[in-house]
């Protein structure tokens, strides 16, 4: 499952993906469209600030606008900013691979053969679904469409 950090920073990347270009979207009003704690949505802006996905801007006409496009926002990026790794295990991330303490040999491992399997797949749709694909259709669409 993912953090509600992370389900908190892709519904806010969604509501500023919404937003008229180049107009900056208050924190204020994110949080409250968004169902968001003020605090913790400031936290997980800067976050993503840090990592380039958005941009703040100070005064009375300031907020927070998306740095990039919203189709070059992947879901898979975000949860690696967020939450870490993807992988269901230690052994198949990318990342931060590590092997598994109790593993004897990868190559012929039941567990991480299934589970390369579930990593795959995650990455499949993760990576190349972007926040501009959330904002139209249904997620059955989405996922019909990444798994075919």
């Amino acid at each position: 499952m993912i953090s509600q950090k992370s389900k908190y920073a892709l519904r806010a990347l969604v509501a500023l993906a919404r937003a008229a270009p180049d107009e900056p979207v208050m924190i204020g009003q994110i949080a409250e469209e968004q169902d968001i704690p003020k605090k913790f949505l400031e936290q997980i802006l800067l976050d993503l600030k840090h990592h380039g996905i958005v941009v703040s801007r100070r005064g009375k006409m300031g907020g927070y606008l998306l740095l990039r496009e919203a189709s070059d926002i992947s879901f898979g990026e975000i949860l690696r900013i967020i939450d870490g790794p993807l992988a269901p295990l230690p052994c198949l991330s990318r990342v931060a691979y590590q092997r598994c303490d109790d593993c004897t040999d990868e190559a012929t491992c039941e567990v991480r053969r299934v589970f390369e399997k579930v990593a795959v797949a995650t990455r499949g749709v993760l990576d190349t679904t972007t926040i501009a694909d959330s904002l139209g259709a249904p997620a059955e669409t989405f996922i019909a469409r990444k798994l075919a």
